[in-house]
């Protein structure tokens, strides 16, 4: 997984703009999409898959917007077995999520992933927000 200033799916790849930051400075509300690619073992292609990518803070609790509910995306993927694809090789699916705009406070924040109600210690990504002062004019 990586965080992205932008990123989309195109033929079966994942196309990144200034990607791979863990630092941000924010004048105001802010977007980032989430770009993922996931290795779909030979015995899970053919199925559905549920995700959720959660925004926490430092506490690890769920980041609210105005009106209560917790910043996440919640989605499912399939993918499916190519035509003559030696049996055993998993199968890639690559997959972007966007966030925002938001406005978060000065802090450290993680994104944790949960694919089929299962999540690693490795499945997140965390970033850092700052306050950049305004420019001068």
């Amino acid at each position: 997984m990586m965080i992205a200033d932008f990123a989309r799916v195109a033929n079966g790849k994942i196309d990144v703009i200034g990607g791979g930051w863990s630092m941000m400075n924010a004048q105001g509300p802010f977007g980032f999409f989430v770009a993922a690619l996931f290795q779909i073992p030979w015995d899970q292609t053919n199925a559905k898959h549920e995700f959720r990518l959660e925004l926490l803070d430092a506490d690890g609790q769920g980041v609210a917007i105005p009106g209560g509910e917790t910043v996440r995306a919640e989605g499912e993927f399939e993918v499916g077995r190519p035509p003559g694809l030696r049996p055993g090789t998993p199968v890639d699916a690559p997959l972007v999520v966007p966030f925002g705009p938001l406005e978060l406070e000065e802090g450290r924040y993680e994104l944790r992933l949960t694919i089929d109600d299962e999540t690693k210690e490795d499945w997140f990504l965390a970033f850092t927000v700052r306050h950049a002062a305004a420019p001068a004019d």
